[in-house]
């Protein structure tokens, strides 16, 4: 994937993660929180990505 499809997905994935994780609290759904944190820390391991693809010209 390139930088800024890198970028958007990890984007994407955060937000959903918070809103998993704003559901299950308020669901009292840990299992759901539990889901929701994963994906949003997946979404900013992606954006982290795509920064270092950025940042070497994607020639990884």
């Amino acid at each position: 994937m390139g930088k800024l499809k890198d970028t958007v997905k990890g984007l994407g994935n955060e937000v959903a993660g918070n809103a998993k994780q704003v559901i299950g609290k308020a669901r009292n759904d840990p299992a759901q929180q539990a889901e929701g944190k994963a994906q949003e820390t997946k979404g900013e391991v992606q954006q982290g990505i795509g920064k270092v693809k950025g940042a070497l010209g994607d020639r990884i």
